[in-house]
């Protein structure tokens, strides 16, 4: 093959096109962060460090990643942009020399039931092929093994015309082999009704007999009930005969004549199959949440035993394996069955399934099953199974940015995680990682550290430079790199014990464990190894027991912390009160909204496949109220001026003077104490971090009368110097006579527990079991697990 020379001699000097090695961001302004202006390396990793609300992720995900993506949709046909969402260009003067973005966020994936590990990664998809291809006896194609699939026949007749007035009809018939199971329709679980939380028997219609959400004696659709003319309203529920029971139960939709308004009268059972059960649980209202886990109770499907598919789908098999069984292995074992499997007619379908389910393997999720709801995925296992796709990608120069990817992983694990993210660099691409555990932090190639304080106090760069630059720097991460929690050299004593007797949830191999009350106890282990399963599904969940676990905050931009919290409401009825007026005037959801925006503060401007325009309302000036609300004062502000206070100024307004509000105040001083003092009450839920958003539901449950609080890995977007006020929170919780337990991975609060469960040894099947019980002093002193290596050399011992 013939080489070009050059004539000159001389070497070419360097190629304009190589001089494009950053990415260049100046005047960044979206969220709290101020005109930051910064250059980032590209084909490196940078971690971005800082406290907590800081601007981490304002920067990365909200200005960086967010205009890559606009640009990329910018270039797509006017008509395909009208399907796409709007993208608003962040506010930020230059952004220069960015390339392809790919965000790997924390978003727990949809928790439709139908949504499993193995249809979120396609990996279920090649294994429909497979079985379509190799099983016996063949069914049909894909999509008779597919759950989400139902199987539909239908005939008729079309007419033809053929001109001249002749038509001739034809007769056509269409059918399609699915995999769902028609009991269950795809969903492996069955729902069960308990009549006894929905009405009490014992009374009439005319007594208000329900005990269901919104079923009130005075609303509609108790008076649709009432007034069918299908029962004798003074007649109890227990006598009824069984026509009307039918017909109070199970009656079909009907029209019914009610005061001369047509309606329709449906029984109680499918009504509230519609209104409640068909919606996500994790979006209800926490009253009507309630009310479903009390009253429903979900039992596996008896005709496909929980695999969701037909029995026909079951029927066919590679050797003797049905795809059923294949998705319900772990999938490390999955991974060596697919190995075994030689057949040249399929051979580059092989490769790709060997391919991804290696993937999962080697980024340390080889324990779940193809057939996991994604929904019960935890933000780390979401963020990790989201990163399948890209491990074996052809593409470089690409800009891939992660949001903490060492959340949810074992101190044994995050190595391993920290090999993928160079692997990552060392292909040619830019990796963005938002990160707070020195573990990572150590492996970059250039550091960010935002600050100095969070909210209001951050949003300007610290520091950028080198690992070794970020220690002498005197930034608050700086100071704080190097922090190591001291195990306490004296333990709280027990006042009792929670009993955990064989216990076989998931992968658990009926554990019998005593968990100690009155005390700190930290369960931990591997990722895999069985804490949720131990913690979640063997603690009863009665009363007394207050579980917060890892599901999001949901809510709009109306959404705010005095909404969320319940903080709202003692605060308008105090200036309702004070001025002898509604409390509603003081909602800017309600009667107090400004007419013009509605509440909103802003205008928002539709442009159709431009970016929606939000201006500040003129008439309100984006304070969301109408002029007359402002008028009214509580200790010499008005309400849009309260909402504006930070928490830590709230305190002290509601804690004493005119403006003194008990119940308020209460609520503030939770707030407080779970380091949130600096967010205003009338902030936007959807411009707080994940880390502020489970202190603000940690602050919400802290107010729940029990004895026994769980938190399931409450680190979870916390700096290291945030670590320090949490683990004097949980004190507080445990000193005031409640038992703490806690799932964690992070070493300081494993240090400071009471008491320390360790699940193990690995993960899947190869955990499941208790591996040591003890203080965390004979923890570091055995060494007899992962653990105890890894929390021996976090202490120094």
């Amino acid at each position: 093959m013939s080489k070009a020379t050059t004539t000159d001699g001389q070497s070419p000097g360097p190629h304009v096109a190589d001089s494009h090695d950053v990415i260049r961001v100046h005047g960044a302004r979206e969220n709290n962060l101020r005109d930051v202006s910064i250059e980032i390396p590209k084909r490196r990793l940078t971690v971005f460090t800082g406290v907590s609300g800081s601007g981490k992720s304002s920067l990365v995900f909200d200005t960086i990643a967010a205009e890559s993506q606009r640009l990329i949709n910018e270039t797509y046909s006017a008509f395909l942009q009208g399907f796409m969402p709007n993208l608003a260009r962040p506010e930020v003067d230059v952004l220069d020399g960015l390339t392809t973005a790919i965000a790997v966020d924390q978003q727990r994936m949809g928790s439709d039931p139908r949504s499993t590990v193995g249809t979120a990664t396609d990996a279920n998809a090649m294994l429909r092929i497979l079985f379509s291809r190799l099983g016996t006896p063949h069914i049909g194609p894909p999509g008779a093994f597919s759950f989400n699939t139902a199987s539909v026949s239908a005939s008729g007749g079309f007419t033809v015309d053929r001109g001249d007035d002749k038509t001739r009809t034809e007769k056509v018939s269409f059918s399609r082999t699915g995999g769902m199971c028609t009991h269950c329709e795809g969903r492996g679980t069955v729902s069960d009704i308990d009549l006894t939380q929905l009405y009490d028997d014992s009374k009439s219609l005319s007594e208000d007999p329900f005990t269901i959400p919104t079923y009130t004696g005075d609303g509609w659709v108790v008076r649709v009930i009432a007034e069918s003319g299908f029962f004798d309203k003074e007649k109890p529920i227990r006598e009824y005969t069984k026509k009307e029971r039918h017909d109070f139960l199970y009656r079909e939709p009907v029209k019914v004549k009610i005061n001369g308004v047509n309606l329709t009268y449906e029984g109680l059972i499918p009504k509230l199959q519609k209104s409640f059960l068909s919606k996500d649980r994790e979006s209800m209202q926490p009253h009507i949440r309630a009310f479903v886990d009390r009253a429903v109770t979900f039992t596996r499907c008896p005709d496909c035993h929980g695999t969701r598919l037909s029995e026909l789908a079951r029927s066919s098999r590679i050797g003797q394996v049905n795809i059923a069984d294949a998705c319900a292995m772990e999938i490390r074992d999955l991974a060596e069955w697919v190995r075994g499997l030689d057949e040249p007619s399929v051979t580059p379908l092989l490769t790709k399934l060997r391919h991804t389910l290696d993937s999962f393997v080697e980024i340390g999720l080889g324990y779940l099953s193809l057939d996991r709801a994604s929904g019960t995925l935890s933000g780390g296992e979401a963020q990790r199974t989201k990163m399948i796709r890209h491990l074996g990608s052809s593409l470089t120069d690409v800009t891939y940015v992660f949001d903490e990817p060492s959340i949810g992983l074992h101190p044994h694990d995050i190595q391993r995680m920290n090999n993928l993210l160079l692997r990552l660099r060392d292909k040619g691409n830019t990796v963005l990682v938002v990160e707070h555990k020195p573990e990572t932090i150590a492996i970059a190639d250039h550091v960010v550290d935002l600050g100095p304080g969070a909210g209001t106090a951050g949003g300007t760069v610290c520091f950028e430079g080198t690992l070794e630059g970020l220690r002498g720097s005197g930034t608050v991460t700086g100071r704080h790199l190097d922090d190591r929690a001291k195990i306490k050299a004296t333990v709280r004593k027990p006042t009792g014990a929670l009993e955990i007797r064989g216990a076989s949830a998931n992968n658990l191999q009926g554990v019998d464990v005593d968990i100690p009350l009155g005390v700190l106890t930290v369960v931990t282990g591997v990722a895999g190894s069985g804490k949720s399963s131990l913690v979640h599904g063997s603690i009863p969940t009665e009363e007394g027991v207050v579980a917060i676990d890892q599901t999001p905050i949901r809510g709009s931009r109306r959404s705010n912390p005095a909404t969320y919290t319940g903080l709202a409401d003692p605060i308008r009825k105090a200036f309702a009160k004070a001025n002898g007026v509604k409390p509603a005037l003081f909602s800017a959801n309600s009667e107090g909204a400004c007419p013009t925006c509605n509440g909103a503060g802003v205008i928002y401007t539709d442009l159709a496949i431009m970016q929606s325009v939000a201006t500040p309302c003129e008439e309100c000036e984006g304070r969301r109220f109408e002029a007359s609300v402002l008028e009214y004062r509580l200790g010499g502000r008005d309400i849009s001026e309260v909402l504006a206070m930070p928490v830590a100024e709230a305190e002290e307004f509601f804690g004493s003077g005119e403006a003194r509000t008990p119940a308020a105040h209460k609520i503030l001083e939770r707030l407080a104490d779970v380091g949130l003092g600096y967010l205003t009450l009338g902030q936007p839920l959807t411009t707080l971090s994940g880390g502020e958003r489970q202190r603000l539901k940690l602050a919400t449950h802290m107010g729940d009368k029990g004895g026994v609080y769980v938190l399931d890995e409450p680190t979870t977007g916390l700096h290291l110097a945030d670590v320090e006020q949490l683990l004097g929170l949980l004190d507080r919780l445990v000193d005031s006579g409640k038992s703490v337990i806690v799932i964690e991975h992070h070493q300081a609060v494993m240090a400071h527990a009471d008491w320390i469960v360790d699940l193990g040894p690995g993960a899947g099947h190869d955990g499941g079991r208790i591996v040591f019980e003890g203080t965390p002093a004979d923890l570091v002193e055995a060494r007899s697990t992962l653990t105890g290596e890894h929390l021996a050399a976090y202490v120094g011992a």
